[in-house]
Order: structure tokens, then C-alpha cells, then sequence
């Protein structure tokens, strides 16, 4: 069958391929094409303005014709460098070919051995795939990420003054503030997602061997080093790791699947709170016309962009925990494991997109029912127990603790009443009394910083 949306084996490319065709100019077959041909171009110009006697300097015009290749690199193009694929069974290789034959429509085939001048091709593959995975970054992933801070942030700040019946261990306890309650998801990113912006993205650039042998043979005079640095760090826009083997050690980029890891699984956690949420009553769903919620059950409104993006994130962080433990080990000075994984980079990042969206259209969703929330806490007088216990432990009562104890660690249920009859029998004075008796579950929620 012909590939489609719906022959395609994952959903990455199939059901949820509107979701995701953003990350293809970065990590499919063609972006990789077209990121390995961007850096043996930039590689050439750089040589050509280092100053070799066989390579002399270009001029801007020449220069932008030779960005044109990369810069208006087709589909037809790439199609072009497969085909010589083919044939050379390597495919960096065949991406030289592409550019030499290039070179020639430009009248610099007197240059064309310059193309790949003293590389392996891991000098292209350790700088294309962080590259694209750095513009992938800054382009799609972490903008997605952000605005999912913005928006549990926007709804931290409408709820900060909504109280919440908190439950640990699943039972009612101290209760809390809705709008805190979202905003430690809000701390929890904002940390996480620094941490992640902050490693570089480490490329290898080196030959063979890491040593620039094939450089330093035929021009021993020239400072390779210095000239790799600035060509890594400074026309790609990466960071050049100093001593590798054949092949980028892969440490940073394991921090980042680390890194990211940690972000999905804090988006797990909140994605299972917001479900939880919605099965209390505390959430309302909008409704959208002709939606079906169940095949047997009309009624039924189901959280499913919750339960969609758990899944995902899942299946993401298990391809990262691969990723970020398998990449940096390689036998000696290379072996080619690290190949075949590397390709498949964008599927986690796919998978992470995908739950990304299905987060914030499950939260745009979200009609707060304040009045479950309220009803939740009328129903809760015991938790104001706490509060009780700790003002008498203030004023010396005897053992306060074990008499809130035996007042709500029973099967009755506790009401305002109850409690209001509780604080009339204790031996404290009539402002203390006072003082307990305006303690509610709606009222006794604590403080935190502003937000």
C-alpha cells in the first residue's frame, strides 16, 4: 500500500500525524538529509575562508549560492541523494556526491574534493542530529512546554482563593487551595524546564579518531583544533567536545533525555491528579456537539485527553530511558549502535508533542464545579481536628492530641454540630472558645508565598 496517514505503522505518523509533522523537518529521513547537507556546506565555506593555498577565499555571492542548496533543499533532492545511496550503500557518502555535483553547476568542481575534506562521517551525523535536535527544541518542544506552564499558571492565579479538601494517602486531610494545588505543578516545571535548557547540545568534530589526523597530515602548520571550535561552536551554534573517539561520547544528550524524562513524568502525575479531579465532580467538561463520550453509555463524558497524554508520556519516557542509557556506551573507539538508535530520536519527542497537545486541549476543556469542591469540604468537619489540637497544645491543654483522637478516629461521622459540641465541653475559657468555634474546612487552609 502506499504510505499514508492511515497504512502508517505508528501513530506518530498516522493518527496523529497532524500533531506531530512539525518535528518532521527535524528528525525524519529528509531533515536528517538536509541537516547532514547543511553542514558539509558550512564545513566547505568555513575551509575556504581558513586560508588554504588550494582553497581560496569566496565572496558573499558565492557563498549564498552555496547556502541556497541546503537552504532550498526539496523533497526532489533528497529523493536524488537515496537514489546515489543505492549504489554507494552509505549515506553520507551519497550526500557528498550530491554537493560535489552541486558544485559543478556553480563552477567550483576544481573544489570538489574539499567537500568532506578529512571527516568521517560521524563528523556529520554528530553535528547534524544535535543541531536539528537543538532546533527542534527551541522551535517546537520547549515552546509546547511553555505553554502549559502559561496555562496551569493562568488557572493557579483564578483558583488561588478556592478552597480544596487535600487527600493524602487518598483520605481527607488540611485542606488546601485549588489554585496552589496547580501551581506546585507550575514550580515543578519551571525548575525542571531550566535545568533542561541549560545543557548543551554537544557535537563531535574531530576525524576519524577524534584527532584530526587527516587534517593535521596534509596541512601540519594550520591550528585544527582552534579551527574546529569555532567552526562547532560558532557557525552550527553547538558546543565541540574536546577529547571523543570516533563518535560524540553522548553525555549531554543523555542528560537532556534525562531531563526531558523528568518533565513528562511530572506531566503523568499532573495528568493523573486533573483525572482524579474530574472523577470527584470537582471538573466539569465542555461539551462539544456530536462528541460521543461511550458506544453504550450517552451520559458518559470521559477525560480522554488526560488518559491520552499519560499514555504517551509513558511511552515516550521508556524510549528516553533508552535513549539516555544506551547512547553514551560504545566499544572502543566506535561501534554502530549508536547508528541505528540515533534515528529514532523523534519518536519519544513525537510522542512527548502528542501529550503536550492532548494536556492542554483536555485542560481548555475544564469548567471548575466550585460547588463540589464546597460540598466536599462541608462533609470534612474532621480536618479541622489539626487545627483544634494544636491551639490547645499553644495554651497547655493535657494531652490534646489523643482527645481529638478519640473525638474523630471513629466510624461517626463527624459534622459541625458535633464538633461545635466538642469545643463547648472543653475546660478552656470563652475566647478560646471563640477562637476554635470560627475554624471551618473552608477556612482553614494555611498560607503560601504569593504567586
Amino acid at each position: 500500500m502506499e504510505l499514508q496517514a492511515l497504512t502508517a505503522i505508528s501513530p506518530v505518523d498516522g493518527r496523529y500525524r497532524k500533531t506531530t509533522e512539525s518535528l518532521d523537518i527535524y528528525f525524519s529521513e529528509y531533515g536528517l538529509i538536509k541537516y547532514r547537507v547543511l553542514v558539509e556546506i558550512e564545513y566547505f565555506i568555513a575551509l575556504a575562508q581558513f586560508g588554504l593555498p588550494q582553497l581560496p577565499a569566496m565572496n558573499d555571492s558565492q557563498k549564498e549560492s552555496l547556502r541556497a542548496i541546503y537552504k532550498n533543499f526539496s523533497i526532489a533532492d533528497a529523493l536524488k541523494v537515496k537514489e546515489t545511496e543505492k549504489t554507494t550503500n552509505h549515506d553520507v557518502k551519497a550526500v557528498e556526491y550530491f554537493i560535489k555535483e552541486k558544485l559543478e553547476g556553480l563552477k567550483l568542481s576544481a573544489y570538489s574534493e574539499f567537500v568532506h575534506f578529512g571527516l568521517t562521517s560521524q563528523d556529520i551525523n554528530n553535528t547534524s542530529i544535535p543541531r536539528s535536535l537543538k532546533d527542534a527544541s527551541l522551535n517546537v518542544l520547549f515552546p509546547a512546554i511553555k505553554e502549559i506552564i502559561e496555562k496551569i499558571t493562568s488557572f493557579s492565579k483564578d483558583w488561588k482563593d478556592i478552597s480544596l479538601l487535600a487527600r493524602t494517602h487518598g483520605q481527607p486531610a488540611s485542606p488546601t487551595k485549588l489554585g496552589k494545588e496547580f501551581y506546585v505543578f507550575v514550580e515543578r516545571l519551571n525548575i525542571q524546564l531550566a535545568q533542561l535548557t541549560q545543557i548543551p547540545f554537544s557535537a563531535k568534530f574531530g576525524g576519524a579518531t577524534g584527532n584530526f589526523n587527516a587534517h593535521q597530515v596534509a596541512y601540519p602548520k594550520q591550528d585544527w583544533i582552534t579551527f574546529g571550535n569555532n567552526f562547532v561552536n560558532t557557525t552550527l551554534g553547538l558546543n565541540r567536545s574536546q577529547f571523543t573517539t570516533q563518535i560524540e561520547h553522548y553525555d549531554n544528550i543523555g542528560a537532556y533525555f534525562d531531563a526531558l524524562k523528568r518533565i513528562n513524568t511530572i506531566l503523568i502525575d499532573f495528568s493523573r491528579d486533573v483525572w482524579t479531579y474530574v472523577s470527584m465532580d470537582y471538573f466539569k467538561q465542555k461539551l462539544k456537539a456530536g462528541e460521543v463520550g461511550s458506544s453504550a453509555m450517552p451520559h458518559k463524558v470521559n477525560p480522554i485527553d488526560f488518559e491520552n497524554a499519560e499514555g504517551n508520556l509513558g511511552i515516550a519516557n521508556a524510549l528516553l530511558e533508552h535513549l539516555a542509557v544506551k547512547l553514551p556506551v560504545s566499544r572502543l573507539q566506535r561501534d554502530l549502535t549508536d547508528s541505528t538508535v540515533l534515528r529514532n530520536i523523534g519518536v519519544p519527542l513525537a510522542h512527548s508533542l502528542i501529550s503536550y497537545s492532548s494536556i492542554l486541549k483536555g485542560l481548555n476543556k475544564l469548567i471548575l464545579n466550585e460547588s463540589a469542591l464546597k460540598q466536599d469540604l462541608d462533609n470534612n468537619w474532621a480536618v479541622v481536628a489539626e487545627a483544634i489540637q494544636t491551639i490547645l497544645r499553644r495554651e497547655g491543654y493535657p494531652k490534646p492530641y489523643e482527645a481529638l483522637k478519640d473525638l474523630t478516629r471513629t466510624n461517626t461521622h463527624i459534622t459541625q454540630a458535633s464538633l461545635q459540641e466538642f469545643i463547648k465541653g472543653l475546660n478552656v475559657s470563652d475566647q478560646i472558645k471563640a477562637e476554635l468555634k470560627n475554624i471551618t474546612p473552608h477556612n482553614y487552609t494555611g498560607i503560601n508565598p504569593k504567586f
